[in-house]
């Protein structure tokens, strides 16, 4: 697809760690319109969608972001579904939010010692991420053995300034 250069100029100003996946998302609008050049009234558009995506609900009421982190051995058997209906119901760990929260980021911690989880809070930051979970399957003991670096993967998260709550369905 071509690109008209006041475009390709507004594109310029994405940061340039997530340019490609919105230059994609710009053309994809665009060729949904049956166009074949992307005009800056394109990339405005999708900017309008994207940020509309990020801030305040209808009521332009702050939503509460939440991240579930979970441990990778236990994902291989886990989709998280369990998770997801305590959320969804708004029980066990997740009964203090309100209509106003959403989950924002579901990831793994990469394996030990939690590898992938600094990058990933970094990146949920970005994002506005209000707290993290720490999932059911790091804390338990019994089906599965209790993760042996929760006390590391909990720190790093509230060194962060993010705040962490141990649990999601149990």
């Amino acid at each position: 697809m071509e690109w008209e250069p006041e475009a390709l100029k507004e594109l310029e100003k994405v940061p340039e760690h997530v340019r490609s996946m919105a230059k994609m998302g710009i053309e994809t609008l665009a060729g949904k319109k049956g166009k074949n050049i992307v005009a800056i009234e394109d990339v405005k558009e999708a900017e309008t969608q994207f940020r509309a995506l990020l801030g305040k609900d209808e009521k332009n009421e702050k939503i509460t972001k939440i991240a579930v982190v979970r441990c990778d051995i236990v994902s291989e058997t886990c989709p998280g579904v369990a998770c997801f209906k305590a959320f969804n119901r708004r029980k066990v760990h997740f009964e203090g939010y309100g209509k106003d929260a959403e989950i924002i980021g579901f990831f793994t911690c990469g394996g030990c010692p939690g590898r992938r989880v600094f990058r990933l809070v970094d990146s949920l930051i970005k994002h506005g991420v209000d707290v993290v979970h720490l999932s059911s399957c790091m804390l338990m003991e019994g089906g599965y053995p209790k993760c042996p670096h929760i006390d590391e993967i909990k720190q790093m998260i509230i060194k962060k300034g993010v705040k962490v709550v141990e649990g999601t369905h149990h």
